[in-house]
Parts: structure tokens; sequence; C-alpha cells
């Protein structure tokens, strides 16, 4: 048996990501080795299809998350990831508690946490009954105490100084920028001033979750290296426009493309597409939360697409370097022209 172990059933929801983070924490501030399951409970049977492809997403994308929480001194904590009850048909909470209670017993955990806005069957709530029943198969039960979303999309939400301060800091360096970096005390007090108030009107809207310095300088820091990276493939990609357009024979094969990008939120997938359009010689048509729709003008420059050099640079933007070693668009062999 793994003291430091526990299980966590997941499927897609508003909370998901909250739980993950309250899981990696503990395990890190307990200061012993620990080993995280997360499984995915299949609501039909068999292992082939979209189903399946959903769940292999989900706990990829847990993997990226669990890698960036746990920071550096996350050495003690172990991932493990699976899809359970593939081989039967789950329908009641009865049937996934014994799942669970199964994978539970077999990899020796003796204690589940669960998401609380877990809905392995769709809208159903089936949270009380399901933690009930895993009770029942003699397993520690606990809900994540995180933070619940109302049924409709909140405009203001709760916020902290970090995310005053941060975006205080965000309007005075802009306002800054405009004023040509002057410190004059008149441009100094004004930036203060607007800063101040823009802070003061949006900290309750601009950011929606908690402040981590750490994690966000690093972010800056590679969002710079990602600037340079881009310039130079921008650059790269008009010499080679230019080439074609000057040959005498006009080499192109414009062709559109599809493929699901390996990015899982809406900054992430609006940096791609735009680096993508700012890069010559191909452009976002169309994107649908991680589909894209993309016009090549020619072989080679959908065969840099492909290669998945701006896909990996932009995980490594906002997942790090773990992220940025996955599979190209190419070699996941999911593109459709």
């Amino acid at each position: 048996m793994s003291p430091g172990a526990v299980v966590v059933p997941v499927e897609e929801s508003s909370t998901l990501r909250n739980t993950v983070g309250y899981v990696v924490r503990r395990a890190v501030e307990s200061g012993e080795p620990s080993t995280l399951h997360f499984v995915f409970p299949l609501s039909s049977r068999g292992t082939v299809g979209d189903e399946y492809d959903r769940a292999s997403d989900l706990l990829d994308r847990i993997e990226v998350w669990v890698e960036e929480d746990r920071g550096e001194n996350g050495d003690r904590v172990t991932v493990e990831t699976a899809v359970v009850g593939a081989d039967e048909y789950l329908f009641s909470p009865g049937d996934y508690a014994d799942a669970i209670a199964e994978y539970a017993d077999e990899h020796g955990v003796r204690e589940v946490v669960l998401d609380p806005e877990y809905r392995p069957t769709g809208s159903t709530p089936l949270l009380p009954a399901l933690e009930a029943e895993i009770t029942g198969t003699g397993l520690d039960v606990e809900e994540a105490p995180v933070e619940r979303e109302t049924q409709r999309d909140r405009l203001v939400r709760r916020s902290g100084v970090g995310q005053f301060l941060l975006l205080f800091a965000l309007s005075a360096g802009f306002y800054l920028f405009l004023a040509g970096w002057s410190t004059a005390p008149y441009d100094l007090i004004t930036g203060a001033v607007s800063a101040g108030a823009v802070a003061a009107t949006l900290w309750h809207i601009s950011f929606t979750g908690a402040v981590d310095p750490r994690r966000l300088a690093a972010q800056f820091g590679r969002l710079s290296l990602y600037a340079v990276f881009l310039l130079w493939e921008i650059a790269k990609a008009n010499l080679q426009i230019a080439y074609v357009v000057l040959h005498p024979s006009l080499p192109i094969d414009p062709k559109l493309i599809e493929f699901d990008a390996d990015v899982w939120s809406t900054v992430p997938a609006a940096t791609l597409a735009n680096s993508i359009t700012l890069t010559p010689g191909t452009l976002t048509v169309d994107v649908e939360r991680r589909h894209f729709t993309i016009h090549s003008l020619t072989a080679g420059a959908r065969e840099d697409l492909l290669d998945g050099k701006l896909e990996r640079a932009v995980r490594f933007v906002f997942y790090g370097r773990s992220a940025a070693r996955r599979p190209t668009p190419g070699e996941r062999e999911e593109v459709e022209e």
C-alpha cells in the first residue's frame, strides 16, 4: 500500500483544473513521496472511438498541468493515468464506484479525491450518490475544496491583491511606453493615477485566477524567447515567399488543411492562430476550439507548419518544457486536406 497515493476520477468540468492543482499542491506540501492516479472511467463499452480519444486527450492535458503545478519541489510526486471500466458497461453510480475501487485495490490506494463538478454521465449530477458508493467500498473519499462556478458565467469574480497589482503594473507600463518611457514627474503621477483607475475598475473582471508571481515571471520569460523565435520564422518565411513570387514558373501549391492543435485553452489557441497568420505562406482561416483550418500557399510552408515548430513553441510558452516535447501535427497523423 502506498500511503501518499490518491485516485482522482476525471471528466471535463469547470473545476477540473483547480482540482488537479489542489491535489498536486497537497502532495507537494506533504513532503512525502506521493503517487497521483488520475483515472477516466469510460461511460460506454469498448476502447475504440471518439470516447477513448477524448479520455486520452484529457489525461495528456492533466499530465501537463501536474508538471506545471508541482514546480521545482515536486520531484517526489509521480503521476499515473489510466482509462478504467473500458471492458464493462458503466451506468449507475455503483458501476462507476466499482470501477474506481477495483483500480484503487490493484494499485494499493485507499483515498479518492473527487472533483466537485465531476459528472461522468454528462449533465446529471451524481456526486453525492457516487461519494456514498465509493465510501461503501471502504475507500476514504474527499471532495476537493475548490470553488464551484455558478450556473451562469459571472462578469465579476472574486479577486485578490495580486490581480490588482498585476493589472496596475501592466497599465502603468503601457502608459509610460506611450509616453516614450518618460520619467518626468508629471508623466509618473498621471501614469500612476491612470493605472490605479484602470486597476480599480477592471481587477475583478480581467483575471479569473490567482496570480502566481513565479509562474507569471516564467511565462513572460518564455514569451520573450518566443517573440524572438517568431520574428526569425517570419523572416525565413518572407524569403521563401519572395523566392516563389520571383521565380519564373511561380511554384505555388495552395491547399486548405485541417488538424486538431495540441493546445487546450483560448489564449494559447489564439496565440498559435495569430502566429500562423503572421508567418507568410500560411493563413488561419478558422479556429473552433482546438480545430484549425489553415490555408497554405506552398508545399514548403505546409511542411513547416506540420513540423510543429510554432505549435511546440506556443506550448513551451504556456505549459513549459515538458509540453514542448509532445508530438507534432504531422506525427499525430491527424491532418486532413
